[in-house]
């Protein structure tokens, strides 16, 4: 690992602290056989938030969560859902235990919905049987995000072991049904039990580690737009034969269009767009080509620093065209076409006029007087924590203690878009983006695995943590 990679460590690490990092690591080893069964059991229930599956399912896992914390030692537990529109939500998994008169309360949330398996001939195992392979364990929800559940359970029922009645920081365990449906009801939900979550520290276990053996604190997330584009050109489709030349056809247009979306570099060319190069990670370009999987001979595009690209820069992809197939082509002029847009945000870019951005290009840029549609679609704000704020310090602190490295500060490219609800609700509140996963994981498609030995790794993490703060305050 680079001095690069190394250079975000906590400035605590070496200080004299309060916790015993050692009894509460045998703790943890004591707890871990329990943990990975637990955690099994979870990944056997299919509980998938979308209209197409079984809901009882996913009431099933929602209970299975709640009894599991209940066994922890936590009484305080319910299974709660809001209507969207009267159609219910998710059922979210609440449970709750008071801190003690001047201690600081930690929300520890994560999701126990996962997404559908996909194609079942592409999985080595049987989605829904956790099956260890090596040090890995695979079944869909393995590491997205039923780790993350058991990672809270363990590091809280650990120190409940080792502390007893000294555990007073408050704990409220937020365990949500339907982030891989976009968590439709989340700000409905946390404006209905706004008191009830309210804490000091909020932290979000459903990112990624750097790679195995180095951990990470993710400490921005790009936001997203996206919406549609539209050029017509004709009132109605015409022969291109006999009129085909002085007249370009719609997707042609649309094509050009989209051409100016970026520079000659490959680097976002919309004016009034927030970009940072300000990464202090170094991404090797190797590691990034192996990672996407990029084919050989294709050129990476954008300036600055590959890290930056990634993570503080906009990125803008088109992630869909109406315009006919191949198979179903004629000799045809067409009127119109439609492609929509996905574009992430740095963090700092306010989404309304990045989507105005976006719109007074395209009709500045509309090729050859085309008559250009412009639709905005969804949007979600960035995200960016402050590292030298208290949580974030303990969080450092903690993540070097149980990996033996320091922790890398990183961004993600991607959204988690109820993060900007918990900041626009609790803005107080310091909000940590931890993981269990690795680069390795493959969250979301086949083959979605954990990697135990860092998975003990995050639950030592977290425990250490909710100590420091439970010794030390805020």
């Amino acid at each position: 690992m680079t001095d690069q990679i190394q250079n975000s460590a906590s400035k605590e690490a070496g200080a004299k602290d309060n916790v015993d990092v050692e009894a509460i690591r045998r703790q943890i080893d004591a707890d871990f056989e329990q943990t990975v069964r637990q955690l099994k059991d979870l990944v056997s229930i299919p509980g998938i938030a979308w209209e197409a599956f079984d809901p009882e399912q996913l009431q099933l896992s929602a209970e299975a969560v709640a009894r599991l914390i209940r066994e922890s030692g936590v009484e305080d537990v319910q299974i709660l859902r809001v209507d969207n529109d009267g159609v219910p939500g998710g059922p979210a998994v609440v449970a709750r235990r008071p801190a003690r008169a001047g201690m600081p309360t930690v929300l520890l949330y994560a999701h126990h919905d996962v997404q559908p398996p996909g194609d079942a001939d592409l999985w080595g195992s049987e989605p829904f049987t956790a099956t260890e392979r090596g040090d890995r364990l695979f079944g869909r929800g393995a590491a997205d995000d039923k780790a993350g559940i058991m990672a809270h359970i363990s590091a809280l029922r650990s120190l409940d072991g080792l502390l007893g009645p000294d555990l007073g920081v408050g704990i409220t365990l937020f365990i949500e049904g339907e982030e891989e449906a976009g968590s439709p009801t989340f700000r409905k939900f946390l404006q209905t039990h706004q008191e009830l979550l309210r804490a000091d520290v909020i932290v979000v276990a459903d990112s990624s580690n750097w790679k195995v053996g180095v951990p990470a604190l993710t400490t921005s997330l790009r936001g997203l737009v996206d919406g549609t584009i539209e050029v017509q050109v004709l009132e109605h489709a015409v022969h291109s034969g006999m009129f085909g030349g002085p007249v370009l056809d719609a997707p042609t247009l649309l094509s050009r269009l989209i051409a100016t979306l970026h520079d000659e570099s490959g680097a976002v060319a919309i004016e009034g767009l927030v970009r940072n190069d300000d990464a202090s990670v170094d991404y090797p370009e190797a590691d990034y080509r192996a990672d996407a999987s990029v084919l050989d001979g294709v050129t990476l595009a954008g300036k600055g620093s590959l890290a930056s690209r990634l993570w503080s820069q906009p990125a803008l992809s088109i992630i869909g065209m109406d315009v006919p197939s191949v198979a179903k082509s004629s000799n045809t002029l067409l009127p119109s076409a439609r492609a929509k847009f996905s574009l992430r945000l740095a963090p700092g870019q306010d989404p309304t006029e990045a989507m105005h951005a976006v719109e007074t290009h395209v009709q500045k840029h509309a090729p050859f007087g085309a008559s250009v549609t412009f639709t905005p679609g969804e949007t979600g704000s960035p995200f960016a924590t402050d590292t030298s704020a208290a949580a974030g310090q303990r969080a450092l602190w903690a993540l070097q203690q149980a990996w033996g490295v320091d922790a890398v500060e990183t961004g993600v490219g991607g959204s988690i878009p109820f993060i900007a609800d918990l900041t626009e609700i609790y803005p107080e509140a310091q909000i940590l983006i931890t993981g269990v996963e690795d680069p390795d994981s493959r969250a979301h498609s086949a083959n979605e695995s954990l990697h135990l030995g860092e998975f003990k790794k995050a639950v030592l993490a977290e425990a250490l943590m909710l100590a420091k703060i439970n010794s030390e305050g805020l």
